[in-house]
């Protein structure tokens, strides 16, 4: 599975990573570990999953997380999750 994580601003691409993971997880699994990985490459807090989060990520495997989503106060738009290659 392979995870591409995007922070944007002003609808400007600021930084991002894809981060891989091979390993015999769940799909959730290796999704949270996959938020985990970019969080700690974009030395951010881990977003929490909010109701709309979950129903977007698993209609589209893709979703938005805005200030609403994290505790600190962020200094992006939203970071963005979507899926780009599934095993």
């Amino acid at each position: 599975m392979r995870i591409w994580g995007k922070i944007w601003k002003d609808n400007r691409l600021l930084k991002d990573a894809v981060i891989e993971n091979n390993s015999e997880q769940t799909r959730t699994a290796k999704v949270l570990e996959a938020l985990h990985d970019l969080c700690m490459e974009f030395d951010l807090s881990v977003p929490l999953w909010l109701d709309p989060n979950i129903s977007e990520f698993q209609r589209r495997a893709k979703t938005r997380f805005s200030q609403d989503n994290f505790v600190e106060t962020i200094s992006f738009d939203y970071l963005e999750l979507h899926v780009i290659e599934e095993d």
